[in-house]
């Protein structure tokens, strides 16, 4: 199974253009600790694009989601195995067998295998969003129901919010991984993110893996902006 780098601080590279994201990737090897790509990336550059941006030899976490009926959820893993990512994302929302049957897809790859971790509530919406689903309950109360489900499924950890980090430390198990999108620097823009925090104050809360994108990859010099986050950690 993947570990993860001592240096918390994924970079989103959330661009089409493979050569961009290759040269981000080169550029920013020591800042940070990893790179995620996502949806956009993947859908326009697919295996050989990953590839290219893999070349800088950074850990890669592939966020693409998965969220299907159990069989094929994890004929997509299966799919995405060769690539050898360090963590993969598919939604806790798709039920207890879907999260089992991606969990037993990974561990073919062996010592190799990436964690997989469960998309619980996206940092995009708040508990208004979550009425207007018919979901019962505060965005809190959601994200703890549905990490308690990836856990007993197998899964490794789960994406959430830096707002649950607290909880969800209390509740699950010491080894339970937090993967936390949403952080933005002090003066950074929130852009269409609704439950942010900073990235030394979602690391003490215990984050294990801190997702930033924008303020890294929109800065004149991403690489001054990633150490200038690295140092703010020490």
């Amino acid at each position: 199974m993947s570990n993860l780098p001592a240096n918390p601080v994924f970079c989103a590279l959330d661009t089409t253009d493979s050569v961009r994201a290759a040269t981000l990737a080169h550029s920013l090897k020591g800042a940070v600790g990893g790179l995620k790509l996502g949806l956009e990336f993947f859908y326009a550059c697919g295996h050989a694009g990953y590839r290219t941006v893999a070349e800088a030899g950074l850990p890669l976490f592939l966020d693409l989601k998965l969220h299907d009926i159990p069989n094929t959820v994890a004929g997509g893993v299966r799919a995405l195995l060769p690539l050898k990512p360090s963590i993969m994302t598919i939604h806790a929302g798709g039920g207890l067998a879907m999260m089992k049957a991606a969990v037993e897809a990974a561990a073919e790859a062996g010592e190799q295998r990436p964690l997989i971790v469960g998309v619980t509530v996206l940092t995009s919406l708040d508990q208004s969003d979550l009425a207007a689903m018919g979901v019962q309950g505060s965005t809190g109360e959601q994200v703890l129901r549905l990490a308690e489900l990836a856990e007993k499924a197998g899964l490794d950890g789960v994406v959430c919010s830096a707002h649950e980090i607290g909880a969800l430390r209390r509740e699950r198990s010491p080894g339970f991984k937090l993967i936390v999108p949403g952080i933005r620097p002090a003066g950074a823009a929130i852009g269409d993110q609704k439950r942010v925090m900073s990235p030394a104050d979602a690391l003490a809360l215990g984050a294990d893996v801190l997702v930033i994108g924008r303020p890294i990859t929109d800065a004149p010099d991403p690489r001054a902006a990633a150490e200038a986050i690295r140092a703010s950690l020490s």
